[in-house]
């Protein structure tokens, strides 16, 4: 069978193409760029994750192509990272980056080069039963990514491979080790990809003019500082804010923004009731089986995760016309709007949506 492997030049990558190939597949290797900057050299900040691929390619034996999505990832990804933002919201351009550029854009590029499927080094698990696909969750749950694929419906699931799904982090990097492939060290890369290590707020700024104004205390309604710009803030942020050592001495953290007013609403103390919410609107809905587990009106006990590094919460969700009603049975701190709520049933990964709104429980 010919699959064309996703890499990026990391560990995880290389072994998805290791894996394939060694189990006797016809592997092509494809790095995609999706995002075009030099550095303050002038060197493209890609190239070195480029030459890992050509490196990993040579020691596996497979051949190597490199595309460039950077178009397609400004176009379907970025602009609307920055339309979030600019909305008051906080995106997740990874889950948009999976269906747009990993699994259309890329798959697009597969299928043209004869691929059968297409692999990337994902740690997520795809159960192929009765004509179905369903998306498990990977074996290390520490590093499973299913979250992240929620988008993914049955045509990219049906024609995709995660070779390390039923892996252990510390199992890749060893098959890597022993296999001699130059990435098996190599640091995971975290954050969002095209920002990287620089500072948020700075990068941002490049693209989206700032609006200062005030911040106030939730409980009082007193102005305690200024915010630099409502984008650059998150609901639970208590860094940054300018006001550490105001008020009874506890720290801040950001409870809500005002786009209307341009206020940045603040709170003191990690346990204050404005940071918690038990009710949450969700749309912009995906169902990894092509439609939803539950009927119009119906309701459905399942989990939650309402943040990719969180633990699973029990929830009771409600289907309306194009939104999800959930509730939550234990408070949740700091539900942000325009971040993925997925769902799950043990390790099925049901689907999910854009935390639109939440509402607070006192």
């Amino acid at each position: 069978m010919r699959i064309v492997v996703g890499m990026s030049g990391g560990v995880d990558s290389s072994v998805a193409a290791l894996l394939l190939h060694q189990a006797g597949h016809d592997v092509i290797g494809v790095f995609m760029n999706n995002w075009e900057e030099t550095n303050e050299d002038g060197a493209c900040t890609s190239e070195r994750d480029w030459a890992d691929v050509r490196a990993v390619c040579d020691v596996i034996g497979i051949p190597y192509y490199a595309v460039n999505f950077a178009k397609e990832y400004r176009e379907r990804v970025f602009a609307h990272f920055l339309e979030e933002y600019r909305a008051g919201r906080t995106p997740n351009p990874d889950v948009l980056c999976n269906r747009e550029i990993k699994f259309k854009a890329f798959l697009d590029l597969a299928q043209q080069l004869g691929a059968e499927r297409v692999a990337t080094g994902h740690f997520a698990r795809i159960d192929r039963a009765d004509g179905e696909c369903r998306l498990l969750r990977g074996v290390d749950l520490a590093k499973d990514q299913s979250y992240f694929l929620y988008m993914l419906g049955q045509r990219a699931l049906g024609l995709a491979e995660f070779p390390v799904g039923g892996l252990t982090k510390a199992q890749v990097r060893a098959l890597a080790l022993e296999a001699g492939l130059p990435t098996s060290a190599k640091r995971d890369s975290t954050g969002i990809c095209f920002i990287g290590e620089r500072d948020f707020k700075a990068f941002l700024q490049n693209f989206l003019p700032a609006q200062p104004g005030e911040t106030r205390d939730v409980r009082t309604g007193k102005a305690v500082g200024k915010h630099d710009g409502l984008m650059y803030y998150t609901l639970g942020q208590r860094r940054g804010l300018g006001i550490g050592g105001s008020g009874d001495g506890r720290r801040w953290f950001v409870v809500s923004k005002d786009l209307e007013s341009n206020v940045l609403w603040v709170a003191q103390g990690d346990d204050h009731p404005a940071l918690y919410t038990t009710q949450a609107r969700v749309s912009e809905l995906a169902w990894i089986a092509g439609h939803p587990p539950l009927a119009e009106g119906e309701s459905l006990v399942c989990t939650a995760k309402y943040r990719y590094r969180q633990s699973d919460q029990q929830v009771t969700v409600c289907l309306g016309d194009r939104s999800l009603h959930v509730t939550a049975h234990e408070p949740q701190r700091a539900a942000t709007p325009g971040q993925s709520l997925v769902l799950y049933q043990g390790e099925i990964c049901l689907g999910g949506g854009i935390i639109e709104g939440a509402f607070h429980s006192l």
